[in-house]
């Protein structure tokens, strides 16, 4: 029911927009946390004051108890309405993580990539078409791919390709490789302390590492792993080429490319979209909330216009009211925008003016348009907003979420379908890691000890000043019995610790552990990147449902060495 004290709201008998306004993006302010307050919701106490409502004679008292009070009335009022309350989702795989705070009600407009973002494939099915694809290609050029298959658990995202020693690693956000697999055999830890302790990952060393981070790279990494296992045993010969590991990632590469360049692989695609699709039914609802609530929507992404149509009226038109297209639900549509290039020059516009994708040149882009190149500064030009006031939601951490944060300086949000798997992966193991960090710090708490006594023996042997009168009395016996203890008790515990170490991440990857740790602690160099670049980041669009189109997604505290 609606509660008593805001009932005179309900006696203005008033449309909405004379009790409430929204702050317009000229004449904002920012918040206690330096965010802009255009687009938030605004009472009119002038309004009530003319019809003599005093809107704060309700509200009386302490405002930490007033507070508590309208918050218990408000998850009243939506468990009445049957809605849930906000912070029933916030515990789910479905959430959205905030690494930078944003206010959704500063933003303008949004834009979306398709692939991998909007729709999502099956891994299997869409990542093993490209798989056959390369595979036929290297063995019309004489590779031996003969009993190889595609094994997409060979990847997980954020892991670099070393194409220098043939090696798939995975590094920490020191840069630190912590993981490698060459071929597909995994290195002991030794082994990568050997080969990699006394150098780091480094990107832009673009001829040696290539990073994987999006879900489109999978066949490309599985098929060099596989390719490398040959080229080791020697079962590529001679008269096809000499070939370094970095030969070889070069020809699987190009076979990959030349799959995509002919055409067949999306053409078999848009045939049956249904077998590499994984449909969202709720994802339309989240846009339609969005476009609603005011915000211009634009979807930017560089496949080109008879892909996106076919792939977008698969996954949206069923969704939508009867009288909906896809393209009702963006202001802008923009194909082919060949993304990173798009944020960072100026590219030439096209409108496509017919069903074929006949084009002719333009110069600006008008709401309801479908266009192909461009660049993001057009954008802005078009919907006249600019920089903070967009949010752009991508997959690829380089061409979407980096390239649009450093050139265009627009908000980010990153898609990484992982998450979900990674985030119920990390509920299951919490008894398993509890447990672990408990043996962890019995043995650091021993190690402390015997340090502390060895410290004692070695002053007695040379004849050093002792750290207190009673370790100058001590007897060797005892000292060195306690310290045979700790040791023995160390070792008991190493050997408890390390099994479970090497099984802490298994429940994600058997190989790899979880997507966001190099260890059980640090984060990796994925997680690095993504707190970097991504404000926010989720699993799928349609997680926005669980927060409105009016959230105000605030960072948590970032915890430090010195704070414990």
């Amino acid at each position: 029911m609606v509660k008593n004290n805001m009932g005179f709201l309900a006696k203005t008998n008033s449309v909405l927009g004379d009790v409430f306004s929204v702050t317009p993006p000229n004449d904002s302010d920012v918040d206690y946390l330096g965010q802009s307050t255009k687009g938030d919701f605004n009472l009119n106490f002038k309004y009530l004051q003319a019809f003599g409502i005093d809107g704060n004679a309700a509200l009386e008292g302490p405002i930490e108890e007033v507070a508590k009070t309208e918050a218990r009335e408000a998850e009243g009022l939506l468990k009445h309405l049957g809605i849930p309350s906000p912070s029933s989702s916030r515990n789910s795989s479905c959430q959205i993580f905030c690494s930078r705070t944003l206010n959704l009600r500063s933003i303008r407009a949004i834009g979306y990539d398709m692939d991998y973002t909007l729709i999502h494939y099956n891994v299997m099915a869409w990542e093993g078409l490209v798989y056959d694809y390369c595979m036929e290609k290297l063995r019309n050029k004489g590779f031996p791919v003969d009993g190889l298959a595609f094994d997409p658990d060979l990847v997980i995202s954020g892991l670099v390709i070393d194409r220098e020693r043939g090696n798939l690693v995975k590094a920490d956000r020191f840069n630190y490789v912590k993981r490698a697999m060459h071929g597909t055999k995994m290195l002991s830890t030794l082994a990568v302390s050997e080969m990699y302790g006394r150098e780091l990952v480094d990107l832009r060393n673009e001829s040696r590492w290539e990073f994987l981070n999006t879900l489109f790279s999978v066949a490309l990494a599985v098929a060099y792993m596989q390719m490398v296992d040959r080229l080791d045993d020697g079962a590529i010969l001679p008269d096809i080429g000499p070939f370094d590991y970095k030969g070889l990632y070069k020809a699987v590469g190009e076979a990959i490319l030349q799959a995509h360049l002919e055409g067949h692989l999306k053409s078999e695609i848009m045939s049956k979209p249904e077998q590499f699709v994984e449909p969202d039914p709720q994802l339309p609802l989240a846009l339609l909330d969005q476009k609603e609530a005011g915000k211009k929507l634009l979807l930017i992404t560089n496949s080109d216009y008879h892909y996106t149509n076919k792939m977008m009226q698969h996954s949206f038109n069923r969704f939508l009211p009867s009288d909906m297209d896809w393209r009702d639900i963006f202001d802008i549509v923009i194909v082919s925008a060949r993304k990173p290039g798009f944020f960072q020059m100026s590219n030439p516009l096209y409108e496509v003016v017919t069903g074929e994708g006949l084009m002719r040149p333009c110069f600006k882009a008008q709401t309801g348009g479908l266009y192909s190149g461009g660049c993001a500064q057009m954008v802005e030009k078009s919907l006249n907003v600019h920089g903070d006031e967009i949010l752009y939601v991508g997959d690829h951490i380089y061409t979407d979420v980096n390239q649009s944060k450093v050139h265009s300086r627009w908000r980010t949000a990153l898609i990484c379908r992982e998450l979900e798997d990674e985030y119920n992966a990390l509920i299951r193991s919490q008894s398993h890691r509890e447990s672990l960090v408990e043996l962890i710090n019995q043995k650091e708490l021993a190690g402390d000890l015997f340090n502390q006594l060895r410290l004692a023996l070695q002053r007695r042997s040379k004849n050093y000043p002792a750290q207190t009168l009673a370790a100058t009395n001590i007897n060797d016996e005892d000292l060195n019995e306690s310290m045979q203890k700790l040791l023995i008790v160390m070792q008991r515990l190493d050997e408890k610790i390390a099994p479970m170490l090497e099984a802490d991440g298994k429940l994600f990857n058997l190989r790899w552990g979880f997507l966001s740790r190099a260890g059980l602690w640090d984060k990796s160099h994925l997680m690095k990147q993504i707190e970097k670049y991504a404000d926010i980041y989720t699993s799928r669009v349609s997680n926005f449902l669980n927060y409105t189109p009016f959230m105000y997604f605030r960072s948590q505290e970032q915890s430090l060495a010195h704070d414990s």
